[in-house]
């Protein structure tokens, strides 16, 4: 019989892997200002904000502005201190779909890990 230890153990798994788990279908962005995620690789943050501003930023580093055009060198620059490193991409959901997908191609030719941040799905109020 599982312990109450085990069960909370099981659910922290569960809920540390679906949190990561993209939908695309309903997919909710996160703003630039929303939490930022954990990682056991250092987590670089590429952020889209709803004037199209890039910033960025490697592990516990404060987010910058950037170029569009140096985004691709200073991800290569990333990948270089850290191979295993993750890219979260932080965009506000009212960024048109071509920019996310420009970054999002950036990191597929260069073979990045990718995961897009989002937040919880919002509470109904009975």
């Amino acid at each position: 019989m599982a312990s109450m230890t085990d069960v909370i153990f099981l659910l922290l798994i569960f809920f540390m892997i679906t949190s990561t788990v993209v939908s695309p279908n309903a997919i909710k962005v996160l703003l630039p200002q929303g939490k930022q995620q954990t990682s056991a690789k250092p987590l670089t943050r590429v952020i889209i904000d709803k004037e199209l501003q890039l910033f960025v930023a490697f592990g516990n580093e404060q987010e910058e502005a950037i170029e569009p055009d140096r985004l691709t060198p200073f991800l290569q620059a990333c990948a270089e201190k850290e191979p295993d490193m993750y890219v979260a991409l932080y965009a506000d959901e009212s960024v048109p779909y071509r920019e996310i997908v420009k970054v999002l191609n950036i990191a597929n030719e260069n073979h990045f890990k990718m995961v897009l941040a989002t937040r919880p799905p919002e509470k109904k109020q009975p």
